[in-house]
């Protein structure tokens, strides 16, 4: 009996546990599961909406003077005297005098060419009268047909004539040396270099300064090549007389701290293309740009770095899409009625820094009332959910979720204590 106990209790303890475990097994609690809403990016957008827009191409250059100068004397001499005017920065009008060389030199060749005329002229009265006396002479003796050249001193004549022409030829000579003893102003101008002063003896080819003119200035400046085809560049063609149109162009400088502006058109295209660009030159020009302004505006100077604004046409029926809406390989991001994310490759017009041009009704281009997104995304997904504030207005704000900023589903599951 006990025996059989030792046995049958080891075996009623398995069979215990065994139903204890299928007990559990089978009466186990149901998993609560709860899906956990997915957080919605939030992003910024507006609405896109047809405009006009006036294209501007920027560009830069360095001021260059209409003309410029280096003044040589013509004579040698000493300089005695100089314009109050004739320093760096003094402006003078045309013909007015600059400098004046000693003059006595040029004023004695003056004097002695005056008297080698009137001798020249002496003698040759003196041949003439003798060829007419040798010509009444010929005729007394009773001599048949004409003279000959020598009996009537022709070759005398004429010697004298030349020497008549040599000498005012001389006297010519030296009023104009004379003359360029008075160096005078090309035209109205400024002074950008003095290069001599009172003194100092100067020899043609001395350079006695630089100077410039002040009417109009230049400024070259680089076109970008997707932007001409709205600028109404000035194309000279040969033979061609129809009135040209001009664009105009802003200036923009920092002076003395503080932003200063000039105004002026664009009157030319060069015919070359720039060698180390490849870009399109045109000319500025700037009327007058040394004139005293109401303003205050300081007058420009040569050499001087300008940043300028070409006006163009005037563009319809276009989307202005931010820059930093835009994406690599000309890339926007739109955002369907649906929240979702939708991406698309623009074709622009124009642009700059801040903004593109896009027109409209290409198969490239966005409709009118599509919603951009203005938030930068690393790595938006073609229908990706978003949660927009379009234009300041929340879009379904029920989609919001946690702001942990998770972007996946996640499963919850919850143990219920077991009773």
């Amino acid at each position: 009996m006990g025996k059989l106990f030792r046995i049958l209790l080891p075996l009623a303890i398995l069979a215990g546990c065994g139903y204890a475990a299928w007990w559990f097994v089978v009466n186990q609690p149901k998993a609560d599961i709860r899906e956990t809403p997915p957080t919605l990016v939030r992003v910024e957008g507006t609405v896109l909406k047809k405009t006009t827009h006036s294209v501007i191409a920027h560009s830069q250059g360095t001021v260059q003077p209409r003309t410029r100068s280096t003044l040589l004397p013509e004579v040698s001499a000493k300089v005695i005297e100089m314009c109050p005017s004739f320093k760096p920065g003094g402006f003078f009008e045309k013909d007015e005098v600059l400098l004046k060389l000693d003059p006595v030199d040029y004023e004695t060749a003056v004097v002695v060419s005056k008297a080698a005329l009137a001798q020249a002229e002496s003698v040759l009265a003196e041949e003439q009268a003798k060829a007419e006396q040798a010509k009444e002479n010929w005729k007394a003796l009773g001599r048949q047909g004409e003279p000959g050249a020598m009996v009537l001193r022709v070759p005398q004549v004429a010697k004298s004539l030349a020497d008549v022409a040599s000498a005012k030829a001389s006297i010519l000579k030296a009023e104009r040396d004379l003359e360029r003893t008075i160096v005078r102003a090309p035209y109205p101008g400024q002074v950008l270099e003095q290069s001599v002063d009172v003194g100092q003896l100067v020899t043609p080819g001395t350079a006695l300064g630089k100077v410039f003119a002040v009417d109009y200035v230049e400024i070259r400046l680089p076109v970008p090549e997707r932007e001409m085809r709205f600028l109404k560049l000035p194309e000279h063609f040969r033979d061609d007389k129809t009135p040209q149109t001009f664009a105009a162009v802003r200036l923009k400088a920092m002076v003395n701290g503080k932003p200063t502006g000039w105004t002026g058109r664009i009157v030319r295209v060069e015919s070359a293309l720039d060698e180390s660009t490849r870009q399109v030159m045109a000319v500025a020009q700037v009327d007058d740009p040394y004139a005293r302004r109401t303003d205050g505006t300081p007058p420009l100077k040569i050499g001087q770095f300008v940043e300028a604004d070409i006006e163009g046409e005037r563009l319809t029926d276009v989307f202005v899409i931010p820059r930093s809406a835009v994406r690599a390989g000309n890339e926007i991001i739109l955002i369907t009625p649906e929240n979702k994310l939708r991406r698309m490759t623009v074709e622009p017009l124009a642009g700059d820094e801040k903004q593109i041009i896009v027109a409209s009704g290409t198969p490239k281009s966005p409709k009118e009332g599509d919603v951009l997104c203005l938030t930068p995304i690393p790595f938006p997904a073609d229908g990706a959910r978003v949660l927009p504030t379009i234009d300041g207005t929340v879009e379904n704000p029920d989609l919001a979720g946690p702001k942990d900023g998770a972007k996946k589903a996640v499963t919850t599951v919850t143990q219920d204590k077991a009773s």
